[in-house]
């Protein structure tokens, strides 16, 4: 069976999968894996190392005749000529996040950009289609990464969205196989972006010493710290983070640290380990192609049992 739906229409892709845009980690090594496996790789900006991301991007080029897309954390990347310089790239498909989607919308589609903004709640949902935005990436508090500090799970943010807009939504958020996709899908996702389940990943490029805590972490070895701040954050509980758990005062990002020292040095400590609550499902470390072909041949054994069971 095949997915045929807007979401692999706008995106170009067989599997309406997302990888997510984690700084440092989503670059060509691990994006062009997911392109490959028929799904959509997505390259970040949020390291902020926009010369590094554009030799990210032409070893894509390289690394797969697949689409690709590119993140643009508007929190984080303070380049004014962001824009510019994806175009010039040749970029089809682009992500905002982490800003107001009236900032880049608009150019970005007048150059003929397919673009989805990432959204914590009702009313950025409603902005940002307001905005123009082809799609939106419908993020519930569960994930790991940056968050908005009032935090709405998936399970009640993803249909109260899809009731009030129409426009192709990707689900993220707690998402990790076939039988959550399915969900997303009953709730109204036409696809489902997947973050700890790609950092952990035989080709993410961080360190083993990290794969191994999300493999080895519990359901509730995860922290949201930074509610008095902003952005908050979902990471692995460490001790730095079970410190700053209930710290009212400390802003969480003064602590982060060096992010590589942790990412790709192995230091648990030196820096802040963004990952979702699905570490506590993830068991073993597994290659990409493994990962994704799993998720649609459960995605598509979930709905066929389901409906057996229940239309017959």
């Amino acid at each position: 069976m095949q997915f045929e739906n807007r979401i692999t229409r706008l995106l170009g892709v067989e599997i309406p999968i997302v990888q997510a845009p984690m700084g440092w980690i989503a670059r060509s090594q691990l994006a062009s894996a997911v392109s490959n496996s028929g799904a959509l790789g997505i390259i970040e900006t949020s390291s902020g190392e926009l010369d590094a991301i554009r030799e990210e991007i032409l070893k894509m080029r390289q690394l797969t005749d697949k689409p690709f897309g590119v993140n643009v954390a508007q929190a984080f990347v303070r380049d004014p000529d962001i824009v510019d310089f994806i175009i010039d790239q040749g970029v089809k498909f682009v992500t905002t996040s982490a800003g107001n989607p009236e900032r880049y919308t608009e150019q970005l589609k007048s150059a003929g950009l397919t673009v989805f903004h990432v959204v914590p709640n009702l009313s950025a949902a409603k902005k940002a289609v307001d905005c123009g935005v082809d799609g939106l990436i419908v993020e519930g508090g569960e994930g790991g990464g940056f968050k908005n500090p009032q935090d709405v799970s998936t399970m009640v943010l993803l249909p109260l969205v899809r009731s009030q807009v129409d426009v192709p939504i990707i689900a993220a958020g707690g998402f990790i196989d076939g039988a959550t996709m399915a969900a997303g899908f009953a709730l109204g996702a036409e696809g489902i972006q997947m973050g700890t389940r790609m950092v952990s990943s035989a080709e993410s490029p961080v360190h083993e010493n990290w794969k191994n805590a999300i493999v080895n972490a519990r359901e509730t070895d995860t922290v949201f710290l930074n509610r008095a701040h902003s952005p908050a954050l979902r990471a692995m509980r460490t001790e730095k983070t079970t410190r700053l758990e209930f710290d009212v005062e400390t802003n969480a990002m003064t602590e982060f640290g060096k992010a590589t020292d942790l990412y790709f040095g192995g230091d648990m400590e030196a820096s802040i380990a963004l990952t979702g609550q699905v570490c506590g499902r993830i068991d073993a470390v597994r290659p990409v192609t493994e990962i994704i072909a799993e998720v649609r041949e459960e995605f598509f054994k979930v709905m066929g049992a389901m409906s057996q069971q229940y239309l017959a």
